[in-house]
């Protein structure tokens, strides 16, 4: 039986399932939040909710890049480009609303918008029109951070800057355990995210929160092994920090993108979209670097923003408070065809992913 298969095994999903709800008897609701698009996507898509007993909830949190870029930030791309400048980034970005239009809105009315599939794309086609000034939108969480400080280090043309949109997951799922009206009893940390930064950030879970944490890889059998190792520690009274995901994630994680991200990257305040600013969750660039940022360059200064259109409930989507079903916009006005808000855009989005399992 090949890897895949063999986390995806229906007998051992069964003994799982076993396992877990002997674990859950006579406990009171436990309720798991993971923070990953990903684990979001596998979780629906392989009904692993209905394999859980009824009193274990799985909640997502802020786990999708795209959904949770404030309607400031898209502005300021929207800006640029409507005078004159070239924005790329990736697909994911190109829909999300900001305050009142999107990138590919922009893109309709003129503005020049291009889709690239890696930074290198963008240094790319700005070496090919150094009479244009580019601009790379860089969204995503330490999982992409990395390639665009590889970029700044070597030293891009002279007509490409970057405009920063790069978020820390530690800090943000710090905010979730001390929102009181969540009650969380444990945590799935993002295994993509865990490949760079290694298990030492979410070392404050269960040391100060007493909250089990547990990395988790995408197959099916990872997530239910996840839930049964924070059952286990929550049966045993000992909250933990465990790597479910061994084969993929190490203790210290990737050094050599931890060194190249420190280089290039400070850390500041950054505002999450619907969630308000969360302190030491935003990469900015170095002084050092500072030629690249574009917010210098074009002397950006947008304020503000509307991050939630009349009706979107997007901001309690991304905490896991409400499900998406819940939200009044649901499937009615707000489809994958015609988002209104940001949670029904990225594929890593829980709203698409819903909207998606819905239609299959």
């Amino acid at each position: 039986m090949t890897a895949d298969l063999r986390f995806r095994d229906p007998k051992l999903a069964e003994r799982l399932r076993s396992k877990i709800a002997r674990l859950a008897q006579k406990k009171e609701t436990i309720k798991i939040c993971h923070v990953c698009g990903t684990h979001e996507w596998t979780i629906t898509h392989y009904g692993l909710r209905e394999l859980l007993p009824e009193n274990v909830e799985v909640i997502a949190g802020p786990g999708c890049p795209v959904c949770i870029v404030p309607a400031s930030e898209i502005d300021e791309a929207i800006e640029l480009t409507l005078n004159g400048v070239t924005i790329t980034c990736f697909g994911d970005v190109f829909r999300v609303p900001g305050s009142t239009r999107s990138l590919l809105d922009a893109k309709a009315e003129g503005a020049d918008v291009k889709v690239v599939y890696s930074v290198s794309d963008a240094v790319r086609l700005a070496k090919k029109e150094p009479e244009k000034d580019y601009v790379f939108f860089a969204v995503g969480f330490e999982t992409t951070a990395p390639s665009t400080a590889v970029e700044v280090l070597m030293n891009p043309p002279k007509n490409l800057s970057f405009l920063i949109s790069h978020r820390l997951i530690p800090p943000a799922m710090k905010l979730l355990v001390e929102m009181e009206e969540l009650n969380l009893n444990g945590f799935i940390a993002p295994g993509h995210v865990s490949t760079i930064i290694g298990l030492k950030p979410y070392e404050i879970f269960p040391s100060e929160y007493h909250m089990p944490t547990v990395v988790a890889g995408f197959e099916p059998l990872d997530v239910l092994f996840a839930v049964y190792m924070i059952l286990k520690q929550i049966s045993e009274g000992k909250a933990r920090l465990e790597n479910e995901y061994t084969r993929a994630v190490r203790w210290e994680g990737n050094v050599k993108a931890q060194r190249v991200m420190h280089r290039v990257f400070d850390v500041v305040d950054g505002r999450w979209r619907g969630l308000g600013s969360i302190e030491s969750s935003k990469f900015i660039l170095k002084e050092k670097y500072s030629i690249f940022d574009a917010h210098l360059k074009y002397d950006l200064k947008i304020e503000g923003g509307v991050d939630l259109r009349p009706g979107c409930r997007c901001h309690l989507v991304i905490i896991g408070k409400i499900k998406p079903t819940e939200c009044p916009l649901f499937m009615k006005a707000c489809t994958p065809r015609k988002p209104v808000g940001a949670c029904m855009v990225s594929s890593e989005g829980t709203c698409r992913i819903w909207a998606r399992s819905m239609s299959s």
